[in-house]
């Protein structure tokens, strides 16, 4: 296609469609460059100056988040966060979204997705050890929503598998408002000694911009554009959004890049992954971090198809790329370790000292703009927002609590619930236990990886849950940070630091948007009590199709020490004899939200009661006291299903029953309120564990030898066979994967 001129850009305002505003626009010309930007120059400041790349509507809600503490040592601003674990040791991750990707094609927007969140990891110089995911679809009665659970999870296997990075941890709902939105949120946890730390820079004149790894095609041109606007029918045909991936070339790619880091970080200036906006973002971000200027010569792009435009070499976002800045003199010394490993790695340009961001193409210069105006001169977007009508109408409605007739009945229902019941079928996709490192794997309360040589490890997990925010976006926001705690704690980790993908429908609808800040506004509080800072994240908006939104869905990814690797607590009983306690507040009427409100009333209402952070960390910290004195045997929190599926859950794979009475009725039996553990304590450290978590424990029965589960309540008592329940729990998403219905 001939390329427009600047002055028919003017007039034929093809910016419009690739997401610049008329005023955006408008302040480029008369503002920043004071004449008219050509067609490559238009195409960068599109999608430099999209929300995926510039964030400009969410900016000033994510200052509300705490960034630092004693232990972090790199927060937001580059490839993934990194902090302090010990031993000249740092951990390092981060969270992306592939939603729309993954939407219009699950298998490689969903292996794509993992791989730009592993270029992330060994970008700053860690060798990636784990992957996590949360996903949230639509309903699994439905036809395509079956075709999109099994492409994705084929493809983060498909990929992760062949890294050779296990995937330990992650999350699985169903609700109906993701059926045409599905959210495909991945995260990487990397290791690394502190002494490896890189950065995205490119400083120092003269020095070199080497481009390595896969060639650049028109795969995934504007992807940054199409993750920030809204979805329809019309956009699952577009697939040039989407990119495809080469696990094989990035195990390479990662290993070369890593061998560089490492064992020869004199030569290297910087480094960053091509994500979003491809060459383009990675190379004027380095620039614009190290207030320098770039001379690029297009030409000299590996380039896998024929007569590419300059606009869709720089907008490409092909896979498995990574940018360097290397010091002049050097330049033959990279090329050759990159030989050595089968990859391209090709000079493409220079650093400069006047800020310029000048492109050259067939001869020509085809950019010539100061490199601050691509990533710094970004218009914010003040946003309206008002108070959800639902909102206002839940405050007027009485709380909704549930009949129960049969406890036994509707448990045995709960467990079946998609949400609830085993994600087994999808998760023995992937490898967990590559690199044996792994001592939890997926199914428990939290990833729990060795740390090699050291007597430390790391917990992880993933945890959103959107009908929370729905009902109350601020309470449902310190929720989503308390259950990441929760499940850290459970596993015998002290929380260390957070990322998050917040993913919400379009922030132009002023209630959307106040969603977006009040659920924010309730993580950053929850942050702080918890200390825990966010240091990496990801920002996902205009998660809608035809005008329908998803529930605003922060994912919160967390990271715990445990100090002794004996002292892992699993979420399953162990032994027989053990004392079982419930630990956390008391529980209370939570049932908006629930899994039972769903189950029996198809909707989700009400309103939230109030969290105490103050007292649910404390609570945390006393039961983590107790795990560290090695008085606890097993640990899960209760959450989906309330008490009722965390009793059960936490006998599944025992040969193991309980004997319990619980001062709660049966409807409160399967009540959600926040931060409650049932754990198992050795009969001769009871005493002990008494004393350390005070007014917060309460004792209710024993583990037992027989596989059954004896329930005790206020107003009825049933027993109900282990395997029984352990075999609906398993069978229920296979039997509706399989059903034609």
């Amino acid at each position: 296609m001939a390329e427009m001129t600047p002055e028919e850009i003017k007039t034929k305002k093809p910016y419009l469609e690739w997401g610049l505003t008329q005023k955006e626009y408008d302040y480029i010309c008369d503002e920043l460059l004071q004449r008219l930007p050509n067609y490559t120059e238009t195409g960068l400041f599109s999608v430099m100056w999209s929300e995926h790349c510039s964030y400009k509507k969410s900016k000033p809600v994510l200052r509300l988040f705490p960034t630092k503490n004693e232990r972090v040592l790199q927060g937001p601003g580059e490839g993934a966060g990194i902090v302090d674990i010990g031993d000249g040791l740092a951990v390092v991750f981060k969270a992306e979204s592939h939603n729309h990707p993954s939407a219009v094609e699950p298998y490689e927007g969903a292996a794509t997705g993992v791989g730009g969140i592993l270029r992330d990891i060994f970008s700053m110089g860690a060798r990636p050890v784990a992957s996590l995911d949360s996903l949230h679809f639509g309903e699994l009665t439905d036809a395509r929503t079956k075709y999109l659970v099994n492409g994705v999870v084929a493809g983060i296997g498909g990929y992760g598998n062949c890294m050779g990075i296990p995937t330990v941890g992650g999350e699985m709902t169903f609700d109906e408002c993701y059926r045409g939105n599905c959210l495909v949120n991945a995260m990487s946890v990397g290791l690394m000694e502190q002494k490896d730390m890189q950065k995205g820079r490119a400083a120092g004149v003269g020095n070199a911009v080497i481009y390595v790894g896969a060639k650049t095609g028109r795969d995934g041109i504007h992807g940054a554009t199409f993750a920030s606007s809204d979805f329809s029918d019309e956009k699952e045909t577009q697939r040039s959004a989407v990119q495809v991936g080469n696990p094989f070339m990035e195990k390479l790619l990662m290993e070369a890049c890593l061998k560089l880091t490492h064992d020869h970080k004199d030569w290297l200036v910087g480094i960053q992954d091509m994500g979003a906006a491809g060459i383009a973002s990675s190379s004027c971000e380095m620039a614009s971090k190290a207030n320098s200027g770039l001379v690029l010569e297009l030409d000299k792009v590996p380039q896998r198809e024929s007569e590419m435009s300059a606009y869709e070499i720089m907008l490409s976002e092909s896979q498995e790329r990574m940018l360097l800045c290397v010091h002049k003199g050097y330049e033959e010394k990279v090329i050759n370790l990159f030989k050595d490993f089968e990859l391209e790695a090709v000079v493409i340009g220079r650093v400069t000292d006047d800020g310029q961001y000048l492109l050259k193409h067939h001869g020509q210069v085809v950019c010539d703009i100061p490199v601050k105006t691509l990533t710094d001169d970004v218009l914010e977007e003040p946003s309206q927002e008002k108070v959800p009508k639902r909102l206002l109408k839940a405050k007027e409605m009485p709380q909704w609590v549930p009949t129960i007739t049969e406890p036994k009945q509707t448990l045995l229902e709960l467990l079946q619930q998609p949400t609830i019941a085993s994600k087994e079928m999808f998760t023995q996709t992937y490898d967990s236990q590559v690199r044996t490192s792994t001592v939890l794997g997926p199914g428990s309360d939290a990833g729990v990886i060795r740390v090699r040589k050291t007597n430390k490890a790391l917990a992880m997990t993933t945890d959103g849950n959107g009908r929370f925010i729905y009902l109350d976006p601020k309470i449902g926001g310190q929720m989503a940070v308390a259950e990441a705690c929760a499940n850290i704690i459970s596993s015998g980790a002290l929380p260390l630091a957070m990322t998050d993908c917040l993913n919400y429908g379009d922030p132009n609808d002023p209630e959307i948007y106040y969603e977006l800040h009040h659920s924010v506004a309730g993580m950053a509080q929850a942050c702080e009590v918890f200390d825990t800072p966010v240091i990496s994240g990801n920002v996902s908006l205009y998660n809608e199709t035809n005008g329908e939104a998803i529930y605003g869905t922060p994912m919160v990814g967390m990271v715990g020490l445990i100090e002794d690797v004996t002292r892992i607590i699993p979420s399953t009983v162990k032994n027989a004899g053990d004392a079982l306690y419930l630990v956390g507040p008391k529980t209370k009427a939570d049932f908006s939200g629930s899994e039972i409100q769903k189950m029996q009333t198809g909707k989700i209402f009400g309103t939230l009661n109030e969290l105490d952070l103050s007292n649910l960390n404390k609570v945390m910290k006393q039961l983590l006291t107790a795990m560290q004195t090695g008085l606890v045997t097993s640990s899960h929190d209760a959450s989906e299903g309330g008490l009722g599926v965390c009793l059960a859950e936490t006998l599944f794979n025992s040969e193991l029953g309980a004997k319990v009475t619980l001062n709660l009725s049966s409807s409160e039996f399967f009540s959600e309120t926040p931060g409650r553990f049932i754990v198992s304590v050795p009969q001769n450290k009871r005493t002990e564990f008494e004393k350390t978590l005070g007014t917060a424990q309460s004792f209710l029965g024993e583990v037992d030898s027989v596989p059954k589960l004896a329930v005790t309540l206020t107003d009825a008592e049933f027993e109900v066979e282990v395997s029984e329940a352990q075999k609906l729990w398993e069978e229920a998403i296979p039997c509706l994967m399989k059903s034609k219905d």
